[in-house]
């Protein structure tokens, strides 16, 4: 088992200085939401968000959606050797039940992940397939027990996907920035045991992630 986190991710919910902005009050009305139910989005909210506290790595759960469609459609994850987390900017952790894929629709996707901020959890069957939990990622990692910890960023020493994949064995952790732009923060850092750059460019999240869970199981499965 490869345990994937995405980290800092941007998903939350509309913090409380920014629900009576006009343009969260307008959507939420448009759509007959509570901005204290309500996704964060900056396509809707980018009037609110000018200014806020790390604002470029905020507001953006179509990312979060895009990248757990390439993880959790992958024959790694289907044969249960890959368990997700999504820990966001808030230090607020959703575990994936182990074969639990997340809808296509983005629509229907942000209405779960509301449901589930609302909640704490998603349930079928007396099965709790999405977990909430309020964890720091030193939280998380001591949680997961992993033996290595990977990190990619560019500000990582230079590699490539398939020298990268090398270093993955069993009861790895990999880790993915699900944001935008900017840099892991310090407290998330300090904690790898590697870190590495597979571009000169930024890339985005689901391409890292979709690349590098392909590289890994080339070197278990083919």
């Amino acid at each position: 088992m490869v345990s994937l986190i995405l980290a800092q991710s941007a998903l939350e919910i509309v913090p409380k200085e920014l629900e009576n902005h006009p343009s969260v009050t307008s959507y939420c009305e448009k759509y007959s939401k509570k901005p204290s139910e309500t996704l964060l989005d900056i396509s809707w909210h980018f009037a609110a968000m000018k200014g806020i506290k790390n604002e470029i790595m905020r507001g953006r759960p179509d990312l979060i959606h895009l990248a757990l469609l390439s993880m959790c459609n992958t024959p790694l994850y289907a044969r249960k050797k890959l368990q997700v987390y999504v820990h966001t900017i808030n230090d607020n952790v959703i575990s994936l039940r182990n074969g639990v894929r997340p809808p296509k629709s983005y629509h229907r996707f942000q209405g779960l992940i509301e449901k589930l901020f609302k909640n704490g959890n998603i349930e079928s069957d007396n099965l709790t397939l999405l977990e909430l939990e309020h964890l720091t990622f030193e939280d998380l990692i001591k949680k997961i027990k992993p033996k290595i910890l990977i990190g990619f960023s560019t500000q990582g020493e230079n590699s490539t996907f398939e020298k990268a994949a090398e270093i993955i064995t069993d009861n790895s952790c990999i880790v993915i920035g699900g944001f935008q732009k900017g840099h892991f923060s310090k407290e998330i850092s300090k904690n790898f045991d590697h870190l590495k750059s597979l571009h000169e460019n930024s890339l985005e999240t689901h391409v890292v992630s979709s690349r590098i869970l392909y590289e890994y199981e080339k070197t278990i499965f083919m």
